[in-house]
């Protein structure tokens, strides 16, 4: 008998709860409705152009060593193409002079026809920028720095022969600001010769310095 009354008990409370649930069911308040619909009106945006600079032109000027000949002054034109912030290529144009007066002390009439003879060329170059930094000068200024190295292909004209050269070297870019940069080279032209009565593979060392405006 106990059993059967607390069995009615709990139905019963089971369907009352059931008939709570679905009175507060029925009496809830419908979803907001949002009142304000904005209506904005698109507008073209046009988006700022930048200058790439990635193309770059510059002067230099330094020392040409011609092994067995010494060193003498050079000077060229850089063209530079960035293709990317690691990645460039680079072309130049050099002129030299280079004199045999050593060899004029111990032989009659010296090794050239004339006492000078013109040294030029022309190389193309593939190089990678690398170790990013800045060079401080005093406590209240920095300039940010770029060394690279880099080595390619070309041609020299010397004392009248035409020699295909190899060149590879290094060197350090100060950047003074967006469109401007003072860039140092130390470069080695290999080439042969064969003035001496021997052909043989020349070590030929350039160290230059020169002023590169970016556009």
């Amino acid at each position: 008998m106990t059993s059967t009354l607390l069995a009615r008990t709990l139905f019963a409370f089971i369907g009352l709860a059931a008939c709570a649930a679905s009175a507060l069911a029925q009496v809830a308040p419908p979803a907001v409705e949002q009142v304000i619909v904005p209506k904005v009106d698109r507008r073209d945006v046009q988006r700022p152009r930048f200058p790439s600079n990635d193309l770059a032109l510059g002067l230099y000027a330094g020392t040409y060593a011609t092994e067995n000949f010494g060193a003498a002054a050079v000077s060229g034109l850089r063209l530079s193409y960035h293709i990317t912030e690691d990645i460039f290529v680079d072309a130049t144009v050099g002129r030299s002079k280079v004199s045999d007066e050593a060899f004029r002390q111990v032989l009659p009439g010296g090794i050239f026809v004339n006492r000078t003879e013109r040294l030029a060329y022309y190389s193309v170059s593939a190089g990678y920028n690398l170790l990013p930094g800045e060079v401080f000068f005093g406590r209240a200024a920095a300039k940010a720095s770029q060394g690279y190295i880099l080595a390619g292909v070309g041609s020299t004209n010397f004392a009248g022969l035409k020699r295909q050269t190899l060149h590879a070297g290094f060197g350090l870019r100060l950047i003074l600001g967006d469109h401007v940069s003072v860039q140092t080279d130390v470069r080695d032209h290999i080439f042969s010769l064969d003035l001496l009565g021997k052909r043989q593979s020349t070590q030929n060392l350039e160290v230059t310095a020169g002023l590169t405006l970016f556009f």
